[in-house]
Formats: structure tokens, sequence, C-alpha cells
């Protein structure tokens, strides 16, 4: 029923100011604004819509995985604009888990939603 269907995700934040300034400035995403909702333009033609919503609860998920060549490089840069990385149990001192897995670095939006890079082998 929906094999030909261009099927896009979405997600939700409490302040739609801060989470285009976020994912725009950032994270350097094209981000577009339409009827107080926003579309991440992400590469792959991807496109992610980010909506309001008054009483949003942040997802205890990673909610959007960005594959990058080099981890350490784009944690690096991502620390330089202010974005804090998680700790915890296999976690380094950079803020990369690397166990058990691609290695990968978890970070919150600033509706406290979980996103990552990861390495891109």
């Amino acid at each position: 029923m929906f094999e030909h269907t261009k099927a896009f995700s979405g997600f939700s934040v409490d302040d739609i100011p801060r989470a285009k300034q976020f994912y725009g400035e950032t994270l350097g995403l094209r981000v577009s604004e339409e009827h107080e909702m926003l579309t991440l333009h992400i590469a792959g033609d991807r496109d992610t819509l980010v909506y309001p919503k008054d009483d949003h609860t942040p997802a205890t998920f990673t909610i959007l995985n960005f594959p990058v060549e080099d981890i350490a490089s784009a944690v690096e840069q991502l620390a330089t604009r202010g974005v804090r990385f998680e700790a915890g149990h296999g976690i380094d001192d950079d803020g990369i888990m690397r166990q058990g897995g691609p290695l990968i670095a978890w970070f919150k939006d600033p509706a406290g939603n979980f996103l990552s890079v990861l390495q891109d082998d």
C-alpha cells in the first residue's frame, strides 16, 4: 500500500525559534519555516518535520543520527559551537563511545531530544 509513498519523519520541540537557531546555525543544516513548523533539509532528500508541542516531552531515544567521516573532528567542531556531549559508562573524555559498535557520540537539542554523530566507515 505505501511502497511508493515518500514518507518522512518528524519530532516535537517546545520552542521553534530556539530549534531553528540550533539546527540551522549550530548544526549548519538548511532549515525552512512554514505554518509555525520547521523543515530540516537533510542531505539525501531526507527532509524532517519539526513541530511545536506545548506539552513536549524529550525523546528518550536517538531521533537523528549524523554519519561523519571523522567523529573526533565532528565532536571537536560541535563542542566549539557549544554542544555538550553525553557522559557515562563506556564514553571517553571526548564524549565518544568506543565500545560495542560504531564510534558514536550523543548530544541533545535545546528541547532535550537525543541526537548523535557516528563514524561512517
